[in-house]
């Protein structure tokens, strides 16, 4: 058995919770849209052809904000094709993912499951093939009320969609209109000032790097944001993380990476106001982030050109729930300026909810700790002060065994922890003297004698969280966290 501690106190805060760092992220890719939120015939299909037993795990989950329509889809996209009368759209090839687009769900009919499934949108608009006409006229098809031709096209009361991103990954070669950030800075805020002279009320996202390895990392953000800081709110950051080869160790302290990423991210963006003088400070969406096994895709020049590809529908095991798990601990760690977050994607691709064509819809183990966390991570974020052995990685040298946060609210504590050992078991003391009324426990862990089993549609409730045992004595918290494990600690 390993030990560990850590503090609470209500004095040493972090920041309010954003509900909106609970963000998912439905793109044009694979079966995401398509027999996944959308399949019309379907026996849980409603009058608009959206599967409503996926809509009722989305609400399970509880996403408030869904990031459309893509990712690398939206550097091709034209809007215009996704709306009017459905027979007349246009069958496109979509060349970020090789695919055939055939149009059926647009804007207005995923504003329409939105509303259904009650999250709002953040709207990704093209500039990659295309730029500041596109974009403001989209804004005004979306938000403007009537009385112009945009507007009227769409009929009906406003979408008054508040968040939009300026392009998608402009940084990647393997984005279609890739630019030097020069090149997109200027595009950025020329567009940007387009959009706000149709919506005023709108925020905007700049592109960030796609990754920390990118070579322009740093540069990149501190171009665009020296061209056009004033003219955004958010800077976008995007990360994935897979196990490679037989290193579980490094896998499980990939959180400590998204650390660094943010904390250098946020000094380029302080660094950026300083030197500029300005008065506000750039906040992050962290709008795409996941488990991903990137080196199985064979890459999109390899696929073949098809209508609804079976994509990157990567099975998800308890490890990578635990690794999900850990993500959303350092998210949550940032509160105070990781505002936006979207785990990628949302249904079949890299996804906690997966679906079979005609068939049932179940949860993957990562469903679990992410429903969990935004159901309960609401409130206050407060730092810890942890004590914790360590554990020695290939990647990231020796890393705590145990990493944890807390959140407070009017209900109580929730800690939210993990053990990154492969084989032992940790007793956590948690010191409570600082919350008197903290009496009562309970403890929900996420861990399975096999660390790679998984949830199939043949066994959807393979994988589930369990209850353990925690008590409370005289302001301390004693809890057993089983070894490879996700924890979440209620304090009443």
């Amino acid at each position: 058995m390993l030990n560990a501690s850590l503090t609470v106190d209500p004095a040493f805060v972090v920041g309010e919770v954003d509900p909106r760092l609970y963000g998912s992220f439905v793109e044009h890719l694979g079966r995401c849209v398509y027999t996944g939120i959308y399949e019309p015939g379907h026996a849980a299909a409603d009058k608009d052809g959206f599967r409503q037993d996926v809509a009722a795990l989305v609400r399970e989950l509880g996403v408030p904000i869904v990031r459309y329509p893509g990712g690398n889809f939206v550097s091709g996209y034209r809007w215009e094709d996704g709306i009017g009368p459905a027979s007349s759209r246009p069958t496109r090839l979509d060349l970020a993912w090789r695919s055939l687009e055939t149009n059926q769900v647009g804007v207005d009919e995923f504003m329409t499951w939105a509303r259904t499934v009650g999250v709002e949108p953040i709207m990704a608009v093209n500039l990659g093939t295309r730029g500041i006409d596109a974009a403001r006229s989209l804004v005004e098809y979306c938000n403007v009320p009537g009385g112009t031709y945009w507007s009227d096209l769409r009929g009906g009361s406003p979408y008054r969609i508040k968040t939009w991103c300026l392009g998608n990954e402009m940084d990647g070669p393997w984005q279609i209109g890739h630019k030097t950030a020069r090149e997109y800075a200027r595009l950025a805020l020329e567009t940007a000032k387009a959009m706000r002279q149709v919506d005023p009320a709108i925020e905007l996202v700049a592109c960030g790097s796609s990754n920390r390895a990118m070579p322009t990392f740093g540069s990149w953000e501190a171009t665009v944001l020296g061209e056009a800081y004033d003219a955004v709110d958010y800077v976008s950051m995007h990360a994935y993380y897979q196990q490679h080869g037989d290193d579980r160790a490094s896998f499980l302290a990939v959180a400590t990476d998204m650390d660094g990423f943010i904390d250098d991210l946020i000094a380029t963006a302080d660094h950026v106001r300083a030197v500029g003088r300005h008065r506000k400070r750039i906040n992050i969406a962290f709008d795409e982030w996941n488990v991903w096994y990137q080196s199985r895709f064979p890459g999109e020049t390899n696929l073949e050109i098809e209508q609804t590809p079976r994509l990157i529908e990567d099975v998800y095991s308890v490890t990578d729930a635990v690794v999900v798990g850990n993500l959303l601990i350092s998210l949550l760690r940032h509160a105070d300026r990781v505002r936006i977050g979207c785990l990628a994607q949302l249904v079949n691709v890299i996804a906690p909810i997966m679906t079979e064509p005609g068939g049932r819809v179940w949860k993957q183990a990562s469903f679990h700790p992410f429903a969990l966390t935004a159901r309960h991570g609401q409130g206050t974020v407060l730092q810890v002060a942890v004590s914790s052995p360590t554990v020695s990685t290939a990647l990231y040298g020796d890393v705590p065994v145990l990493d944890a946060v807390a959140v407070s609210s009017g209900a109580g504590v929730v800690v939210f922890a993990v053990n990154r050992s492969l084989d032992t078991p940790l007793r956590l003391e948690v010191d409570l003297r600082a919350f008197p009324a903290c009496t009562s426990a309970s403890h929900t862990a996420l861990a399975d004698d096999d660390p790679d089993a998984v949830n199939t549609v043949a066994e959807p409730e393979r994988v589930v969280p369990r209850s353990l045992s925690a008590t409370v004595d005289d302001g301390r918290l004693q809890a057993e966290l089983p070894a490879l494990s996700w924890n979440m600690i209620r304090l009443s």
